[in-house]
């Protein structure tokens, strides 16, 4: 609780939020959106004020239920239902014993929590919703008594910014920002000519995630999440152009009177209406197939904007499924793939900075630039790695263009990892070879997720944007069945910045020269062999004319205190272990000692052993240092025919029809 509200509620006064004002401000972003047509029509409005006894959520289930309003939000809203059949789900979200209205506690203000970017978010604001016509005109339940929705949509709101900022989104997105878990949309589509252009190995690690296995996630149909969307409206209703969805309620096996099954889908529509007309509506024939009292009873259980659809119905109306992993009262996230708990969880987050760490994809010289990380497993077990990039709003002086409603968000992401043997691993010929796991293609999602089944030891694990210099803050994350760690490889600082003169892997090396021991000083003093040496190898030739090593020596000591420092680089016999510094002058040197914070040589060097020795100019100088040593390698481009994937955002167009106000 903020100290302004504190010092409201003292007085007695209702809260009143200024950070996300009942006002204009808070409604549009852009102006981009329908709803910027109601400007000048909305009123905002507590509670107690549109009805006489207002509740959070009724007794009575079927009174809570979420209905759409004029905000096309009903990815937001299909993942707000889900919360109604998990109470500790909802809980977390909503915390329960708030004071409510008619409460004398009572000051006006709702507390959320929402998980932000890998950590939970609270929330607060103020119970004034807006209205038309002393109505809600954007998400209600079916009681117009019921806030719980209504309040909910307004804090998700001011998380975003405003109310146009929920118009078009993933059911997805919401459902990881409600559960702090993950989840991920399967199509319900055959397989396209451009999916059987993958690889043998892409195809055999993705094939079970491009299309969804309805048997796969059946045993956990009762605690998963399940939504559904479409293009057009099933059965033919075509008021929407645009893609919408919709709830998975409930998921039966029903047997018939002949003694066959058949498996029964309960849908929600958000809008609170019925739009099928297939043979298990009401009426429909389909329920002649089964015994009255089974039928009845089946049937009972629709809520209004509820409909029954069998499984080839379901899969014939419906585009795409979206799956929220089932998440235990104790938090722990359980794998849809197998059922099994994953009670390890670690995540770290990262960034691709243009000229640093933006190397593209597989398909890019630059690749290995992207940031790496480490993930050791001590255990076999499974593994679900989840890449979730930051969103970047962008402002529009009109509507997106049609084949931009995802881009003008997000980056085209994956994932790629590889087993190494930590000891051996030399970066460009693990790259050079398939990764054992990766995502499907680069997709504009703000989420991807790789599952795996992993054997003791050291995997790298790469994220990467399909193009090359493309910035993005991004999170990743990882849930285990058995013990894991996750860690980030250091980024050696200075580094090269990336040209098209071709790749550059990069070593860094910490030392220090101590007073007496290894601050030998330069060639000058006889001294000199004390200080440190860093050994490395030259493995190729170059293929191009130019210079294919840069080290640089930078000293940690603050400006107004450097010392004078430069190196030199010495040949050494092959398989020498003593690294003692030859008696033969050095083959290349970075002189003379300068005063200054770095120091930097570039040189081209043929195949050999090499020692890298820094010094100050005079022994005994004390200080700490670093030495990035980036070789030029001539790694092949590897052509993984990696595509962009194609993301639809879920937003239903709904008419401005002031009769629609009153539904």
């Amino acid at each position: 609780m903020k100290a302004g509200e504190m010092t409201e509620c003292a007085s007695g006064v209702l809260f009143e939020d200024w950070e996300f004002p009942s006002d204009d401000s808070s409604l549009f972003c852009d102006n981009s959106t329908p709803i910027s047509r109601l400007q000048g029509h909305i009123t905002w409005l507590r509670p107690q004020e549109i009805c006489q006894s207002p509740v959070v959520i009724p007794d009575n289930i079927h009174h809570s239920h979420v209905k759409q309003g004029l905000l096309g939000d009903c990815w937001f809203l299909c993942a707000c239902s889900m919360l109604l059949k998990k109470k500790h789900l909802l809980d977390k979200v909503f915390p329960p014993h708030q004071p409510m209205w008619g409460d004398s506690k009572y000051r006006g203000s709702f507390h959320f929590h929402f998980w932000v970017k890998g950590d939970w978010t609270e929330v607060t604001i103020d119970d004034r919703l807006p209205c038309i016509d002393s109505v809600l005109c954007f998400s209600h339940c079916h009681s117009p008594s019921a806030f719980w929705v209504a309040l909910l949509e307004k804090a998700y709101a001011k998380l975003h910014g405003s109310y146009e900022r929920l118009w078009a989104g993933q059911v997805s997105e919401a459902l990881v920002d409600l559960t702090g878990g993950l989840a991920e949309c399967w199509s319900l589509s055959h397989v396209s000519s451009e999916d059987e252009q993958h690889t043998p190995e892409e195809n055999y690690n993705q094939a079970r995630r491009r299309k969804l296995d309805l048997n796969l996630i059946y045993p956990l149909r009762a605690t998963c999440s399940l939504s559904c969307s479409t293009q057009s409206i099933p059965g033919g209703d075509s008021e929407l152009g645009q893609h919408h969805a919709m709830a998975v309620m409930e998921w039966l096996d029903v047997k018939t009177v002949a003694g066959s099954r058949v498996q029964l889908f309960r849908i929600r529509n958000p809008w609170g209406r019925c739009c099928w007309s297939g043979a298990w509506t009401e009426g429909g024939a389909g329920w002649r197939s089964l015994d009255s009292a089974d039928a009845s009873d089946i049937q009972a259980r629709a809520a209004q904007g509820d409909f029954w659809l069998n499984e080839t119905e379901f899969l014939s109306q419906f585009d795409d499924v979206t799956v929220g992993y089932p998440i235990s009262e104790e938090g722990h996230l359980r794998n849809i793939y197998t059922g099994n708990l994953l009670p390890h969880r670690h995540h770290l987050a990262g960034r691709w900075v243009k000229g640093l760490s933006s190397g593209g994809s597989r398909n890019s010289s630059t690749y290995s630039s992207n940031p790496k990380f480490w993930l050791k497993m001590y255990e076999a077990g499974e593994v679900l790695i989840s890449l979730l990039q930051h969103r970047k709003w962008r402002q529009y002086a009109d509507s997106p263009p049609e084949d931009d409603v995802r881009r003008q968000h997000y980056q085209a992401i994956a994932l790629h990892m590889w087993k190494v043997e930590k000891k051996r691993f030399h970066m460009s010929r693990t790259l050079n070879k398939p990764p054992c796991a990766s995502t499907h293609c680069h997709a504009h999602q703000r989420e991807v997720v790789l599952p795996g089944q992993l054997e003791p030891g050291h995997y790298l694990v790469i994220p990467s944007i399909y193009q090359p210099g493309s910035e993005a803050r991004f999170l990743i994350r990882v849930f285990s069945s058995s013990s894991s760690s996750l860690s980030a490889l250091s980024s050696p600082a200075p580094i090269l910045p990336l040209t098209s003169d071709g790749e550059w892997e990069t070593t860094r090396f910490r030392g220090s020269w101590v007073e007496g021991s290894s601050a030998g000083g330069s060639r000058n003093f006889p001294t000199h062999g004390q200080n440190p040496r860093f050994p490395f190898t030259v493995c190729e030739e170059p293929v191009t004319a130019g210079h294919d090593i840069k080290v640089t020596l930078r000293q940690s000591r603050a400006d107004t205190d450097l010392l004078p420092i430069g190196f030199h680089i010495y040949k050494i016999p092959a398989g020498d272990q003593c690294h003692s510094i030859p008696s033969e002058d050095p083959v290349a040197s970075c002189l003379p000692h300068c005063h200054t914070q770095d120091v930097s040589l570039s040189c081209s060097l043929p195949c050999g052993a090499y020692l890298v020795v820094p010094s100050t100019y005079e022994p005994d100088c004390v200080a700490e240092f670093t030495i990035s040593l980036a070789r030029r390698i001539n790694r092949r481009v590897v052509r993984s025919q990696e595509t962009l994937g194609r993301a639809i955002q879920e937003v239903s167009h709904i008419s401005m029809m002031p009769s629609l106000l009153l539904q």
